[in-house]
């Protein structure tokens, strides 16, 4: 390959990397934390992750217990063990820069003796 060749696709393969996106998708993990008025009594509680696209995965905080069930762009979540108020799981996602788009919806929530509670008084916020 000649000098002049060589300097032809030097720069063609610069140019291209200076047209790259560099905000693009950024894989990785997304927390759910949850408010309750009775930190510490709680069993149990069951929500809806809303998503743009499937998430990856679901990953309980220290000390509890995750179970899931993914159908599409819903994700129903049910976590178990002494809840507290704070991040009860973690959440793998395409793009991390579109936490707005990711929604927690409560359905239930239990004590720790089973008895089911009013979600009153009860949010989930999702966070990066």
């Amino acid at each position: 390959m000649t000098r002049r060749a060589l300097a032809a696709a030097l720069l063609v393969f610069g140019a291209s990397l200076s047209c790259s996106d560099s905000n693009g998708p950024v894989a990785g993990a997304l927390t759910i934390g949850l408010v309750t008025p009775n930190s510490g009594q709680d069993g149990a509680i069951q929500f809806v992750i809303t998503s743009p696209v499937a998430i990856t995965g679901v990953t309980a905080a220290p000390g509890l217990r995750v179970f899931t069930d993914t159908l599409g762009t819903a994700t129903r979540v049910v976590v178990t063990g002494t809840l507290a108020a704070g991040p009860i799981v973690s959440v793998g996602v395409a793009d991390v820069n579109q936490v707005a788009q990711y929604g927690a919806t409560i359905q239930q929530v239990a004590a720790t003796n089973y008895q089911l509670r009013s979600v009153a008084g009860y949010t989930l916020a999702v966070a990066k």
